[in-house]
């Protein structure tokens, strides 16, 4: 089963990691100011996680209404995903992958892991 695991940043502000049963991080979020706000961008992940999926790579590609995963390339060449809310702000990003199939294995797990994944605090 998976896990929000929130932790305090060197600037003193908070993040979480989703990770998966086997440890590996599916998803990541920006920095917050406060361990709440933190925990409510969780809440919007689980609110959010089952949206569909808009996949920039392909050409002529659908565009889909918010709330979505966004799948695209970044300037290495890697495959990336983001988790959009429905008022078009980023609430989860994923680390890059040589493969489109890797991403899309990703949001599938974030689909599976976020909804009833228990929330951990890293001291």
């Amino acid at each position: 089963m998976g896990k929000f695991v929130i932790k305090e940043t060197a600037s003193g502000g908070f993040k979480f990691d989703l990770k998966a049963g086997n440890g590996e991080v599916i998803a990541s979020s920006q920095v917050y100011k406060s361990e709440n706000s933190c925990k409510i961008g969780i809440e919007s992940v689980r609110t959010n996680c089952a949206s569909e999926v808009e996949d920039q790579t392909s050409e002529d590609f659908e565009v889909k209404k918010h709330p979505k995963y966004e799948v695209y390339t970044d300037k290495a060449g890697e495959f990336r995903f983001r988790l959009k809310a429905k008022n078009g702000e980023i609430i989860a990003t994923s680390e890059g992958y040589k493969a489109k199939a890797s991403a899309l294995n990703g949001i599938e797990s974030i689909k599976k892991n976020a909804p009833d994944a228990p929330i951990l605090k890293v001291e």
